[in-house]
């Protein structure tokens, strides 16, 4: 795990200082929201695995709290030991194939495509932490893992209502030819 992590340091870095993330280029790579370009290769990359991280750790802990709530039995280890490694590489080749916002290989749509990975990034990031949360504080019980359930669910959905609004940062709607250094 450590030389892992060490080498996706390494490598970000190395990426980061020559412009090639997303995010940390020279200039602003697109500009108007609704432009033709092609997507370079280093930004199809980059999205897709954060798109790989948020579905995968989000439908196995979707998976282990439904199995939790409707047998009383938690069976996420397992989950996670069969289902990780099928499901990351489904989404990574979705991406691989331009199939996931902010991967295609142009930025045509990518005002839209923002607001959908941006809302992910928020809902996803808000459900986890509760979902710890939760884990630590409720007594094991079936009771609690139904909760858990719903709690996770409910933050999901109350995250995806406030993106799909536009109410948090970097998921508002933008129009036609809106510059893309707005904010």
């Amino acid at each position: 795990m450590a030389a892992w992590l060490g080498a996706v340091v390494v490598g970000t870095g190395i990426g980061g200082l020559r412009g090639r993330l997303p995010g940390v280029e020279p200039r602003p790579y697109i500009l108007r929201f609704t432009e033709d370009k092609p997507n370079p290769l280093y930004r199809r990359v980059c999205y897709t695995m954060a798109w790989t991280d948020l579905i995968t750790f989000l439908l196995l802990n979707l998976a282990g709290l439904a199995y939790a709530a409707a047998t009383g039995a938690w069976r996420l280890r397992q989950i996670y030991d069969y289902g990780y490694l099928p499901l990351a590489l489904a989404v990574a080749a979705a991406g691989a194939l331009g199939r996931l916002p902010r991967v295609k290989p142009s930025t045509k749509g990518e005002g839209t495509e923002r607001r959908y990975f941006y809302g992910a990034v928020w809902a996803i990031a808000a459900a986890q932490p509760a979902l710890g949360l939760l884990w630590k504080t409720l007594p094991r019980s079936h009771m609690a893992d139904v909760a858990k359930l719903g709690a996770f669910i409910a933050v999901l959905a109350i995250m995806g209502a406030l993106a799909w609004r536009g109410a948090l940062p970097r998921t508002g709607p933008i129009a036609p030819g809106d510059w893309g250094i707005s904010d």
